[in-house]
């Protein structure tokens, strides 16, 4: 079995490594998840797309919003917010758990890896599921209206703001968590899952020594796109490529991740760029890659896992 490597985050990240963790037993697969989205809430440390991931995988994740707790109430936010606090970001009371520990272990002098490592176990899920950095790095969006903080763009915002910029502070004295540049050097297939390129997947790229690690790796990488028909299911990817001056297609989405793809999954509704990108060298395959039941998550993967049997290994990309 080939030994795999995800870059993920987000709804759609976890989506594509549900179908994944189907299809490639677990001492083959590490995960490598998104941390710049992170922020401090109630006086908690809150890591959305570890947790989003995590639960997931352990099967617990509420299914119709694809993130928090199936089941999970929210009581404490109503008391909170009868006390006056301001509860724009709301999170489960079980939910809360995890949080709470994630904080006191952090407070202890646990690491960001070490903290999820013993959430994984805690949970029972079998893949290795790695924080990009111990590091603190967060996304920063820049509007006319001034800086938000990922968080307050997405959640408070309702991400209605124009993006002018994005930048990620704190990127430049990170760097990649423990075991990530090796899982890259020893990968034979690297996946980019159908995240939000920029605010998803950018930041793991823009750690120091990842995206040369990467355009080093002999590994076929393979991005699924996270558009469909021009348009993203959740998040507001496709509003940030417009306005951040990139195409709100696949040709758009292979320009922002110039010097990396040899392959890319596109929905069917955006086979008209087949050509063009095969042209410009890239492998393309369309099919349906709405993610909303396990079994057509699982067939995203098997094209994906498919595709990488049928490309050469290469130390340089494509485009």
């Amino acid at each position: 079995m080939t030994r795999t490597l995800l870059l993920a985050g987000g709804v759609g990240g976890a989506r594509f490594l549900r179908g994944l963790a189907a299809e490639v037993p677990p001492d083959h697969l590490d995960v490598v998840v998104n941390t710049a989205d992170d922020e401090t809430f109630h006086g908690l440390h809150i890591s959305p797309d570890v947790d989003t991931l995590l639960y997931t995988l352990a099967g617990k994740v509420d299914p119709a919003q694809g993130w928090g707790l199936r089941g999970d109430r929210f009581d404490t936010m109503d008391a909170l917010a009868a006390l006056g606090e301001d509860v724009w970001f709301r999170l489960g009371n079980q939910d809360l758990a995890t949080h709470l520990f994630r904080t006191a272990a952090l407070q202890r002098g646990e690491t960001l890896s070490k903290v999820t490592e013993r959430q994984r176990q805690a949970l029972g899920v079998p893949v290795r599921v790695r924080p990009m950095s111990d590091d603190r790095v967060r996304t920063v969006i820049h509007t006319p209206e001034g800086k938000l903080a990922f968080q307050e763009y997405l959640v408070r915002e309702r991400a209605r703001s124009h993006v002018e910029k994005i930048t990620y502070a704190g990127i430049r004295q990170a760097r990649p968590a423990p075991g990530i540049l090796q899982a890259i050097a020893r990968a034979e297939l690297i996946l980019l899952a159908p995240s939000n390129p920029f605010v998803s997947i950018g930041p793991i790229l823009a750690l120091p020594g990842v995206r040369r690690a990467l355009r080093r790796s002999k590994a076929p990488i393979i991005g699924v796109s996270p558009l469909i028909g021009g348009r993203t299911v959740k998040g507001p990817a496709d509003r940030m490529m417009r306005g951040l001056g990139f195409e709100a297609t696949p040709r758009g989405l292979v320009e922002i991740y110039r010097g990396l793809l040899d392959g890319l999954l596109l929905d069917q509704q955006d086979q008209e760029h087949r050509d063009a990108l095969t042209h410009s060298g890239i492998a393309i395959e369309c099919l349906p890659i709405l993610m909303n039941t396990a079994a057509r998550s699982r067939r995203v993967a098997r094209t994906a896992l498919a595709m990488a049997d049928h490309l050469p290994k290469t130390s340089r990309k494509a485009v």
